[in-house]
C-alpha cells in the first residue's frame, strides 16, 4: 500500500503546446498569517556574495493563466543525456547551463551545444545503489564568477548524503577540490531529497527527505533535532567548513521541517520566496510555499499530514498548508517542483510552473485575490525529473529519457 520506490518508465518526452486542460482542486496557504517578518541579518563575510540578477518585471505573482496554445516545450537537447536530474545556471554572465546526470557527471550546455567533456565527474564516489540515490543537486555560489565555488548533494559511501563544495575554472571543475561540508546518515535508500539553492540572503539551502522506507517510520520529519525531512540553511561564507546562521530556529542547520521528500526547491529571484515540491506518500502530492516574510521554523506537516489530509493523526494548528495539492487519483504519482517564470515572455511572468514525474503534466500556479489557483498547462507525456532556470529567467524541463526542453512562444506571443 505504501509506495517505497518509483517504478522507472522511460518514454520519450514529446514537446507539445496546448490549451488549458482540467484544473485541480484549489487549496490555500493562509497568506494573511504570513505577514510578520522574522528574518535575521544576512551573513557577514570578507567577500559578501552578490544576489542573483533580478528580473525587470514587477515582484508580483500572476493573477491570470496564460493561453498555453501559443507555447510549447522546444527540445534543445533531444538525446545524449543520462538521467538528468537538475539544471542550473552559474549566473556568471556566460549563459551556460549545467546539467546534473544522476550517475555522477555534470554536463555543460554552451552556445546551443552539449559539450562532450563533463564539467565534473565524480562517478567514482557517487553511490547509485538505489533508484533514488546518486548525484542529486547543484548550486553555484552567488560569487561564483570570482571564487569558482559550487556545491553538490550526492549519496556516497554507505548511501549517506554528502553536501560538498568544489572549485572550477572555465568549463572544468577539479574533482580533487572537494571539501565535504556535511555528511548525513540515511537509514534507507529512498527519500534523499537532494536539491540545493542559494537564497537572496546569501545562505545555502538544502532539501532533505525523511530518511525513506514509507510513512516516516522513525518520525524524522517532525523531530526538529534530526536533519532529515527538513530544509537546512548553512552559512558557507564563514566557519570551517560552514557556520550555522544565528537565525536558524533550533540552533542547528534546520531552517524548516515537516517534509517527506522535497524533490526540487527554488527561490523566486524577484521576491525571495521559497517554493518546494514535496513528494507524497500514496495519495497526495503537494507544492509548499514559504514567503520570505515568514522567516524560520515553518512546519509543513508531514507525517502528521499528507498534503491537507490527516496521515499519522488529525491535523494540528501551526502547520503550514500547501499552496496546492493534487491526488494520485488524478493520475499523478510524484511531484517535481519548479520555478517562478521571470523571463522575457510577459504572459508567463510571475507564474510558478511545476510538474509530475509519471503523468508528464505541467501546471501553472497563480495568485488570484489572495487565493492560489492551479491549472494544467501542458500534457508532455514524459517523465519530468527537473525544471531549470537560466540567467535570463527562462524555464527549462528535463526528462528522464535524456532530453532537455525550453518553454518558448510558437507564434511570437509575448
Amino acid at each position: 500500500m505504501k509506495r517505497l520506490f518509483l517504478i522507472l518508465i522511460l518514454p520519450i518526452l514529446a514537446a507539445c503546446g496546448g490549451g488549458l486542460a482540467e484544473s485541480v482542486s484549489v487549496t490555500n496557504t493562509p497568506l494573511a498569517a504570513l505577514a510578520t517578518p522574522t528574518l535575521d541579518s544576512p551573513p557577514q563575510a570578507e567577500s559578501q556574495p552578490q544576489p542573483l540578477a533580478t528580473s525587470t518585471q514587477p515582484p508580483i505573482y500572476a493573477n491570470s493563466f496564460p493561453n498555453a496554445a501559443g507555447y510549447e516545450w522546444q527540445p534543445i537537447i533531444a538525446s545524449g543525456l543520462s538521467r538528468p536530474v537538475d539544471v542550473q545556471a552559474a549566473n556568471d554572465g556566460s549563459g551556460r547551463l549545467f546539467i546534473v546526470e544522476k550517475q555522477g557527471d555534470i554536463r555543460v550546455y554552451e552556445n546551443e551545444k552539449l559539450l562532450d567533456a563533463p564539467f565534473l565527474d565524480i562517478t567514482d564516489r557517487v553511490n547509485m545503489g538505489g533508484n533514488e540515490m546518486g548525484l542529486l543537486g547543484l548550486a553555484f555560489h552567488p560569487n561564483y564568477e570570482n571564487n569558482g565555488f559550487f556545491y553538490v548533494n550526492y549519496t556516497g559511501t554507505g548511501g549517506n548524503t554528502r553536501i560538498s563544495r568544489f572549485q572550477a575554472s572555465g568549463n572544468f571543475a577539479d574533482p580533487a577540490s572537494e571539501t565535504v561540508l556535511l555528511v548525513i546518515e540515511q537509514p534507507y535508500e529512498n527519500h534523499n531529497g537532494g536539491a540545493l539553492a542559494f537564497g537572496l540572503d546569501g545562505y545555502l539551502y538544502a532539501g532533505l527527505g525523511d530518511g525513506g522506507a514509507g510513512g516516516d517510520p522513525h518520525k524524522n520529519a517532525q523531530n526538529t533535532q534530526s536533519l532529515l525531512g527538513k530544509i537546512l540553511r548553512l552559512d558557507v561564507n564563514n566557519g570551517d567548513p560552514y557556520a550555522i546562521p544565528s537565525g536558524n530556529p533550533f540552533g542547528t542547520e534546520v531552517w524548516a521541517y515537516g517534509l517527506r521528500n522535497p524533490w526540487r526547491i527554488s527561490f523566486d529571484r524577484v521576491t525571495g520566496d521559497l517554493w518546494i515540491g514535496d513528494v507524497g506518500q500514496n495519495q497526495w502530492e503537494e507544492i509548499d510555499y514559504l514567503p520570505v516574510s515568514w522567516g524560520s521554523g515553518a512546519n509543513f506537516g508531514w507525517s502528521v499530514m499528507e498534503g491537507n489530509h490527516a496521515y499519522d493523526s488529525e491535523p494540528q494548528s501551526g502547520m503550514l498548508l500547501p499552496a496546492m495539492e493534487y491526488s494520485h487519483a488524478e493520475g499523478g504519482c510524484s511531484v517535481t517542483g519548479g520555478y517562478v517564470y521571470r523571463g522575457t515572455i510577459s504572459a508567463w511572468n510571475g507564474v510558478y510552473l511545476y510538474g509530475d514525474y509519471c503523468s508528464g503534466k505541467v501546471w501553472a500556479l497563480i495568485l488570484v485575490n489572495g487565493q492560489w489557483q492551479s491549472q494544467v498547462m501542458f500534457e508532455t507525456g514524459g517523465t519530468i525529473t527537473s525544471f531549470g532556470q537560466d540567467e535570463a529567467g527562462e524555464i527549462y524541463l528535463a526528462s528522464d529519457s535524456g532530453s532537455l526542453y525550453k518553454l518558448i512562444s510558437t507564434d511570437g506571443t509575448q
